[in-house]
């Protein structure tokens, strides 16, 4: 059985250990900012992209729905052409969020995922073509999916439409 003396002790080293740990948490979260600036695209940026996907596909004789999702996910801008069908509304929503959430097109993800329980099985996410990430200047500011064309490369064309009519403004507008 411990001593006085040596309980004493371990209380002390404990107490020590316990503030030298609390001294370096404290300095790391000094380290860190107190907020953290994120651009985000305008809501007429958003709709420009879109409004250009809708545009591609009517050339192509086909109706679409598009959406746009800001970097956390969330709808921005949801258009679904007169024609398009309904469906096609959250297939167009899925793609917009893989292609962001993966950062890369949503096509170039098809075979890479295995399995019965691979990632592709998580809700919301959709592995086929027609959905790109927004990116500019290294930072991802969303994605777009489009839906409701015969095949993904339509899709994919159309909303490379959209993203080539807001890539140069975003380009200029990031630090």
């Amino acid at each position: 059985m411990p001593t006085t003396h040596q309980r004493i002790t371990r209380r002390l080293l404990a107490a020590i250990t316990c503030a030298l740990l609390f001294s370096g948490t404290v300095q790391a979260a000094e380290k860190q900012p107190v907020m953290v600036n994120i651009k985000r695209m305008s809501l007429d940026t958003a709709l420009t992209a879109a409004q250009a996907s809708i545009e591609t596909c009517r050339e192509e004789g086909v109706q679409v729905s598009v959406t746009i999702v800001d970097r956390g996910g969330h709808p921005q801008v949801v258009l679904r052409d007169v024609l398009a069908m309904d469906v096609s509304l959250p297939i167009s929503r899925d793609k917009a969020y893989t292609a962001m959430s993966f950062n890369t097109p949503t096509g170039d993800l098809e075979g890479r995922f295995t399995g019965a329980y691979s990632v592709p099985k998580t809700p919301g996410l959709l592995i086929v073509r027609g959905g790109l990430p927004i990116t500019a200047a290294g930072s991802i500011f969303g994605g777009i999916g489009v839906s409701g064309a015969p095949s993904g490369e339509v899709d994919e064309k159309c909303a490379q439409a959209g993203l080539d009519a807001i890539q140069d403004d975003l380009e200029m507008s990031v630090e």
